[in-house]
């Protein structure tokens, strides 16, 4: 799948993945769902879901790091700031150093261009916060969110799932 079909179908994931409603209980499933799995499957992983005001959800897995939060702060804030995903904006973007272009104005310190953030979409309202997803690759990060944002809106991931990289 070519980088131009990736964006076609982040995109639609964007565009599909969107919540009648969002509130605290709904951050506390989501996030007790990806939690629940990176148990399973053994992910060191940090989980972190916030509207643009406050934190809502917040777990850290076993193997996770030191780094994943500040990794995970950085791709909240690219959405906040884009209102689209941060796999997307890598993809869109090909900048290997993770960096936004010096014109941007986005000191690395507080933006990365790294996958694993996701924005959350309320219909009628618009991105209202973020689910971020930190320690796996990037593409694996974004994956993780999409699968959780999938089984809890009752959609069938396989339509909107990316491919392994591998098979790129």
């Amino acid at each position: 799948m070519a980088v131009a079909d990736d964006i076609a179908l982040i995109k639609k994931q964007e565009a599909t993945l969107v919540f009648p409603t969002f509130d605290e209980a709904v951050a506390f499933k989501i996030g007790s769902a990806i939690r629940e799995r990176a148990l399973r499957e053994d992910l060191p992983v940090i989980v972190d879901i916030r509207t643009f005001d406050r934190p809502l959800f917040y777990a850290a897995m076993p193997g996770s790091n030191a780094s994943n939060p500040d990794w995970a702060r950085r791709k909240i804030n690219v959405v906040r700031r884009f209102l689209k995903s941060t796999y997307r904006m890598v993809l869109e973007q090909q900048r290997p150093d993770r960096s936004f272009k010096v014109g941007e104005g986005l000191d690395i310190v507080d933006y990365v261009l790294a996958g694993g953030g996701f924005p959350i979409t309320v219909k009628g309202a618009g991105v209202v916060g973020v689910i971020a997803v930190s320690g796996l690759p990037e593409r694996q990060d974004h994956g993780v969110v999409v699968d959780a944002l999938c089984e809890h809106l009752g959609i069938d991931g396989r339509n909107l799932a990316l491919p392994p990289e591998e098979k790129r």
